[in-house]
């Protein structure tokens, strides 16, 4: 048991490495509420430059991203259309409505990832009965939808009926590096067609929190007005800012790891005659399967007394998550605990 915890609950769960920690202890660091921390402004620039936007802010997480965005892109009344498995719809605690007086219309996709005329049929007709339709909003990648890459001529697609409508266009890039690695596209040209965009620093680079989010000028300008109203003033940030650089510097290309230690674990799950998965679809770092029988969460329990960590979502669907913490022998060895186990259960 020395091996364990085997910890695939979410990337959530990584940690920052010693060579990260040692590049926050030294930086040069400001009131970055004054624009005067050097290393957050520097992130800033980095990530402006990565993802081809004028600008650039630093925030706390991710949620914080998505809930200024749609502050500055919409009004109180308006309606954001989204894939019906989105993050802002189960995840964000309600913060649309809540802080932003917005409606969130979900339309239908497959694995998280909608067409053109899925938002044509979701934009709202004139006249004063319906809310107005204000902002189309992206999933790169896919969480629930297993990690799915959205296609660069889907996006373009998506985006040019947004503008049809006079729609503006958000990506929520929690994991769009992860898309970069296994797409070979870039984040630049994914983020084209894109009004606002951002990307987690906290999941697959391993920095222990914060976002950056990306747009024009006037845009990011709105951004620091709510990122403000919102508490997510940090001050001396560039402690935190420093783990972003680091991680930009030395972390994305090894995202490739976890993507094939993922389909790694998928195909030896998939021995099993009580898991559902088709190891074909598993695109990035994210695996979710069904259990037979309703054992999900009896499964989870099972292996989290052991050490292992998965995150269930129901009673027949379960989610792994690989990562930087995670390695090749670590996937071996949980998934022969996982078929091990599951066989145990249904014994």
């Amino acid at each position: 048991m020395a091996d364990l915890p085997i910890d695939l609950f979410s990337d959530t769960h990584s940690r920052p490495t010693a060579a990260m920690r040692q590049a926050m202890a030294e930086v040069d660091v400001g009131d970055e509420q004054m624009r005067a921390d050097p290393t957050t402004n520097r992130l800033c620039d980095m990530a402006a430059e990565l993802l081809g936007k004028e600008a650039a802010v630093f925030l706390p997480s991710g949620t914080m991203c998505n809930a200024i965005s749609m502050r500055v892109h919409c009004r109180q009344g308006d309606e954001v259309i989204l894939e019906e498995t989105a993050h802002p719809i189960h995840f964000e605690a309600g913060g649309a409505a809540a802080l932003s007086g917005v409606s969130l219309r979900p339309v239908r996709g497959k694995r998280g990832i909608f067409t053109a005329d899925a938002v044509r049929g979701a934009v709202r007709g004139g006249g004063y009965h319906a809310p107005r339709s204000r902002l189309v909003s992206i999933e790169q990648t896919a969480n629930l939808g297993g990690g799915a890459v959205w296609p660069l001529d889907t996006i373009r697609s998506v985006a040019a009926a947004a503008r049809e409508a006079g729609l503006a266009v958000h990506m929520d890039g929690a994991r769009l590096l992860n898309a970069v690695v296994a797409s070979g596209v870039s984040a630049a040209d994914y983020a084209a067609v894109t009004d606002s965009v951002w990307f987690d620093l906290s999941k697959g680079l391993g920095c222990p929190v914060g976002a950056v989010l990306a747009g024009s000028r006037d845009f990011i300008e709105e951004a620091w007005r709510w990122k403000h109203q919102f508490g997510g003033a940090m001050r001396q940030s560039g402690i935190i800012a420093a783990a972003g650089i680091h991680a930009l510097g030395h972390h994305v290309e090894r995202l490739a790891e976890d993507h094939e230690n993922a389909r790694q674990f998928a195909r030896l799950i998939a021995q099993s005659p009580h898991v559902r998965i088709d190891p074909a679809t598993v695109e990035t770092n994210i695996v979710i399967f069904e259990v037979a029988n309703g054992q999900g969460q009896v499964l989870a329990d099972r292996l989290s007394a052991i050490g292992v960590l998965l995150c269930p979502f129901s009673d027949t669907v379960v989610r792994a998550v690989t990562h930087i913490d995670v390695s090749r022998r670590d996937v071996e060895r949980a998934a022969r605990l996982l078929v091990q186990t599951l066989g145990e259960i249904m014994e």
